[in-house]
């Protein structure tokens, strides 16, 4: 049963202390999402298939992730974040348990994809941000940015830790290890985030006091951001999910690929938190379009580095450049849509963000196949990133300043 919070609770000792409970939260569940990218080489070699199919348990649980963020969200709109915090780490233990016996590739992506994707990761993220994002006014974009970080300190923590013990006891029984880890840690976790948001006791009037303008209608609006959310991480997702593979094509250990994936993430901490820092300072539309111009930036800038230490190198700076452009969504979304549909609205955009994950991994393991070299793989991110650079300078170009004359955007 959750619990109503009072107004003044807002930006509150109660809510910072809130805030790393979230924190900690998306932290461990973050594990669905990296585990089965550290996993690609080992699970290719034990089914013996192709790289593009061994890359599928990724984009099922990408795509259960994205799907299951919209389910969490009005879960969470509903009955408060508890209830989908709790779903996810049932779904955590058991999947990981049950991936860790699974007999074939097409079970390991099936658990994938329904346990530790839809009803496991993606109960807490997507909700923990959208409720986050009502617990704060002033200081919204570095609290989100905050919550969000906990995605990338699993990235940060979990690969190296991962390979550890896939090199000493195997894949299978690291899964099982996890998902207990999981189940034991989220759990209790859970119960501190009871109380409802306070910006869902204001009045009406209040809720819609601070929220800006633009010149095109919200649907559209919202659409376009779904849109810019696929392209941005179709993008992203070539170096986070294939450095590991492609260091070893390179004669690379596989170890210092899952290195170089947590100096990413790592980075992406640093990133996120300075993002956060900047949206407060100058909205979410030109946090996005900053981050959308330095990931390409950094995607061009695989290109001609190819040597072990410009690899450290072009993933610390990958990491330091594209950790702030997820976090931008929910605060537009907070920006110019009603506190009441926050659950529902960031679980969707952030679902189109999963899905360019999902489709990215693909994707890149498919052209990887077909040519044999990931250099087209880098070409095809750099033009999805493009579109995303597109859309968010034309999103920027219609949007007004509070009080301006265009009409708030309407569901």
């Amino acid at each position: 049963m959750t619990i109503a919070a009072p107004i003044s609770e807002a930006e509150s000792t109660y809510a910072w202390l809130r805030l790393a409970a979230s924190l900690a939260l998306t932290t461990i569940s973050g594990v669905g999402m990296y585990a089965v990218s550290v996993a690609l080489p080992a699970v290719q070699a034990e089914f013996e298939v192709s790289r593009s199919n061994a890359s599928l348990p990724y984009t099922a649980t990408m795509i259960g992730f994205g799907i299951g963020g919209i389910l969490m969200g009005r879960l969470s709109d509903r009955f408060g974040v508890i209830v989908p915090v709790l779903i996810g780490a049932l779904g955590l233990g058991l999947g990981f348990i049950a991936a860790g016996h699974a007999g074939s590739l097409w079970q390991f992506a099936l658990v994938q994809g329904v346990l530790i994707g839809l009803l496991g990761t993606s109960g807490a993220f997507a909700p923990l941000v959208a409720d986050t994002s009502m617990w704060f006014t002033r200081r919204r974009g570095i609290a989100v940015a905050i919550c969000a970080s906990g995605n990338y300190m699993a990235g940060a923590l979990w690969p190296t830790v991962l390979q550890h013990y896939f090199d000493t006891i195997g894949w299978r029984q690291t899964f099982i290890g996890v998902g207990c880890f999981c189940a034991a840690t989220m759990i209790p976790l859970a119960f501190a985030l009871r109380r409802r948001p306070p910006a869902l006791n204001l009045s009406s009037e209040q809720k819609t006091a601070g929220q800006k303008q633009i010149e095109i209608p919200g649907n559209l609006l919202f659409i376009l951001l779904c849109i810019a959310g696929v392209s941005c991480c179709v993008a992203m997702s070539m170096p986070q999910v294939h450095i590991v593979a492609y260091c070893g094509d390179l004669g690379f250990a596989a170890a210092r690929g899952a290195e170089m994936l947590s100096i990413m993430l790592a980075f992406g901490i640093v990133s996120r938190l300075a993002s956060g820092w900047i949206c407060d300072r100058i909205g979410g539309l030109r946090t996005l379009l900053l981050g959308s111009a330095l990931q390409g930036v950094a995607l061009v800038l695989f290109l001609p580095f190819d040597s072990l230490a410009s690899l450290y190198v072009v993933s610390a700076m990958f990491g330091l450049f594209q950790g702030g452009i997820v976090p931008s969504y929910a605060i537009i979304v907070r920006e110019y849509f009603p506190p009441g549909e926050a659950g529902a609205r960031v679980g969707t955009v952030l679902m189109c963000t999963l899905l360019g994950m999902a489709l990215g991994g693909w994707l890149t393991g498919v052209i990887f196949d077909l040519t044999g070299s990931y250099r087209i793989a880098f070409l095809h991110g750099i033009g999805w990133n493009l579109l995303n650079l597109s859309i968010a300078f034309w999103l920027l170009r219609r949007s007004l300043p509070l009080g301006g004359g265009g009409a708030r955007v309407a569901a």
